[in-house]
């Protein structure tokens, strides 16, 4: 199985029924450079270059079932930005 969110494809997907846990991941990512926590609880993990490669959701199922989605703020890590900032 395969999910795309925000146009990255995660083939990788795990639930952890009992904890009500999803986890997604990038096949053949590069290693892990970041791993922050999202404003709802989640956490998504970037690689060195400052590309989303896993996401953690938490309550995955419970959100669905009341809300009808989950919501994913992703914040943007420095290196990702630092290449736009340098002097020209």
């Amino acid at each position: 199985m395969a999910l795309t969110i925000a146009n990255r494809t995660f083939r990788s997907v795990v639930y952890d029924e009992r904890s009500d846990v999803l986890y997604l991941r990038v096949p053949d990512a590069e290693p892990e450079a970041l791993t922050d926590a999202t404003p709802e609880g989640h956490a998504i993990t970037w690689d060195e270059a400052g590309r989303v490669i896993g996401l953690t959701i938490v309550n995955a199922r419970w959100l669905l079932e009341r809300d009808g989605e989950i919501t994913l703020t992703e914040r943007t890590p420095a290196s990702a930005l630092a290449p736009a900032l340098k002097s020209a």
